[in-house]
């Protein structure tokens, strides 16, 4: 029986999504799932649907306003990541794959909560500014680690992926992205740089120089540049992501094993901490502190220009 499970709390419900796609294999696992008092298919931002088939877990970020990492957004991602650690524990629940995407038209993710990091700069409040930075990296720490389990990361981006959202594409394994799709760090343009994993990630993958440039320039970058990059492992043509995960795993998921030995040792290679994380979090959150007032009134512009795309 092919059903989908999309269950938010009924404040959300009425302002997310609701996308009918088959889904295989669900409904005894969430039964069970649900039975044990668990979350997983019952998170008020993230659609998440199990494909047993496939031995994948799809999640969707539904956000209910504006398409960045809100604090609401934010406890889903914990939730979401300790009930997978409860639930896939034993590897012979089957899960080999993990896959982020988005619901929102034409955005991955744009990253941070600019309004309330403009009310936190405003107050001065230097404590608030960290332990959202640390949440953020926490959260981003377990993905790049892939939990802990025997599993592949897969980013589908299906639209742009700016600041935070690129900061959380970088985190996967694989990045599967639609031509159309942007990648962009936009933080210079108001001052501030990208402070929840960007500089780690990328001076591990393109280099320090190449990092450097990439957050200084405040240029949008294609997905075509992407995959020259090595930062994009598959194209998409448009309205094809989903697809192009699925040939993915279809194609390589004999060899599953060992594309996650691999990637397990390079984290052993190259490794980034989370202490290593919280410290750039930590300068960050002084160089937020110390952005003027023009500085902010940019910040705000661009959460109304958000705001706008959200009610479009």
């Amino acid at each position: 029986m092919n059903r989908h499970f999309s269950l938010q709390t009924d404040e959300d419900a009425a302002a997310l999504p609701v996308v009918d796609a088959p889904l295989r294999g669900t409904r005894s696992l969430q039964h069970r799932v649900r039975a044990a008092g668990s979350r997983l298919f019952d998170l008020g931002q993230l659609d998440v649907r199990w494909d047993a088939a496939l031995g994948t877990l799809w999640t969707y970020m539904t956000p209910v306003d504006r398409p960045n990492f809100n604090r609401p957004m934010l406890r889903d991602f914990q939730r979401w990541q300790a009930e997978i650690l409860r639930e896939f524990a034993d590897p012979a629940e089957g899960l080999k794959y993990l896959v982020l995407g988005s619901r929102f038209p034409g955005v991955f993710n744009l990253g941070g909560d600019l309004d309330l990091f403009a009310s936190f700069i405003s107050a001065g409040d230097r404590e608030a500014l960290v332990a959202y930075g640390r949440d953020c990296v926490s959260i981003l720490h377990k993905n790049m680690r892939r939990l802990d389990l025997p599993l592949v990361t897969i980013a589908l981006v299906q639209g742009d992926a700016l600041g935070g959202g690129f900061e959380a594409v970088l985190s996967f394994n694989v990045v599967v992205a639609e031509r159309h799709a942007r990648f962009g760090l936009p933080e210079i343009a108001f001052g501030l740089f990208p402070g929840m994993g960007a500089h780690c990630l990328l001076a591990r993958k393109v280099g320090l120089a190449k990092a450097e440039e990439m957050m200084l320039s405040n240029r949008l970058y294609s997905a075509e540049e992407m995959h020259a990059l090595g930062l994009v492992q598959v194209l998409a043509e448009p309205g094809q992501g989903e697809e192009a995960v699925r040939a993915y795993i279809a194609k390589n998921g004999r060899r599953q094993a060992g594309h996650r030995g691999i990637y397990q040792a390079s984290s052993l290679v190259d490794p980034i901490s989370l202490a290593e994380l919280e410290a750039v979090v930590e300068i960050w959150a002084d160089s937020a502190l110390c952005l003027s007032d023009g500085d902010l009134k940019l910040m705000k512009r661009l959460v109304k220009a958000q705001a706008r795309l959200a009610a479009a």
